[in-house]
């Protein structure tokens, strides 16, 4: 396989016009453990599956999580799990495929949902730090602030700026020529391994990159860190210890999805591109770990998502039972 991909990925001079087929590399490992990567792949994909929909199905279900806080919630839950279907089921297949290939209308849908998705994940969580804010430092004036009107506007506008930001760098990317090789040393289509492939001039590519990447990333930061500024300064003022840990606790598990995907974001584009291996594996902690851990820290640490599971599982077996 690895034999036919090289083969493949060297087949002369083209340009981005006459690219029909890309060809994922994916992990460079010996044959026998492909099977024992489908098994992860798979079982981290089935976690991902089984632990974003139970906490959308926990959300609609229980009408005492009908907050802005847990809008915000199953909107996330409804984001890792697209973005997730975007790469895993693909680099599947592809560990038992000969080929290995991707058209190029299915890499540029691949690199467009990925590049939407990520991007509104991150306005997201700057919208729910901001959430947080407004029910910790202005607590009665939570429920005017946070209307539904307005948790809709911030939710529309994440997948507005996810929808612009991914326009832009699919344009960008597929507009460059590509000469060199058609294989993507990759397990799906991204951005980076592309531009590896082009024979064009890249540097004002990587120049719009990264300003884009710096008017996305900067913005929700700020507004991150402000937040929990405010928050912390207002919650060592709170006398008791119990009001403190309840307040806190409000915002632990959101830090620690946070912390999840920026850690993992930055640890992939900060690896440099004489590291291609080290990168997939950067690559994988933000496409399909941080969708599986981002429902279990909630849920883990989420007193009110915990009760609703089990009441909603008792409903169930009652049900299951009386039949």
């Amino acid at each position: 396989a690895s034999q036919q991909v090289s083969a493949m990925g060297d087949m002369g001079t083209t340009n981005h016009s006459e690219v029909t087929d890309f060809i994922l590399v994916g992990f460079r490992v010996h044959p026998e453990l492909h099977i024992l990567l489908f098994l992860l792949f798979l079982f981290v994909y089935a976690m991902i599956l089984l632990g974003n929909i139970g906490i959308m199905v926990i959300i609609m279900k229980e009408p005492r999580l009908n907050t802005p806080m847990y809008f915000f919630l199953g909107n996330l839950s409804f984001i890792d799990l697209f973005y997730s279907s975007v790469i895993a089921p693909k680099a599947m297949i592809n560990f038992w495929s000969e080929s290995k290939s991707i058209s190029f209308a299915g890499c540029v849908t691949q690199l467009f949902l990925f590049a939407l998705f990520i991007v509104t994940e991150g306005f997201l969580l700057a919208a729910m730090a901001y959430d947080r804010f407004i029910a910790i430092c202005n607590p009665l004036l939570y429920s005017v602030q946070m209307s539904t009107r307005f948790c809709v506007q911030l939710v529309a506008g994440s997948y507005f700026c996810g929808c612009i930001s991914s326009v832009l760098q699919a344009s960008m990317t597929f507009t460059l020529s590509f000469c060199a090789s058609w294989t993507i040393d990759h397990f799906y289509c991204d951005d980076r391994p592309l531009q590896r492939l082009s024979c064009s001039t890249i540097f004002i590519h990587k120049l719009v990159s990264y300003c884009l990447s710096g008017i996305i990333i900067l913005p929700t930061i700020i507004v991150i860190i402000v937040s929990y500024l405010y928050i912390v300064s207002t919650v060592v003022k709170i006398p008791s210890t119990e009001g403190r840990q309840k307040a806190f606790s409000t915002c632990s598990s959101h830090l620690g999805v946070v912390s999840v995907l920026y850690g993992a974001g930055s640890f992939m584009y900060l690896t440099p591109d004489t590291y291609p291996e080290l990168s997939k594996v950067a690559s994988l902690c933000y496409t399909l770990l941080t969708p599986m851990l981002n429902p279990l820290i909630y849920s883990v640490r989420n007193k009110d998502v915990k009760e609703a599971l089990r009441k909603i599982l008792r409903e169930n077996i009652f049900l299951f039972i009386s039949v």
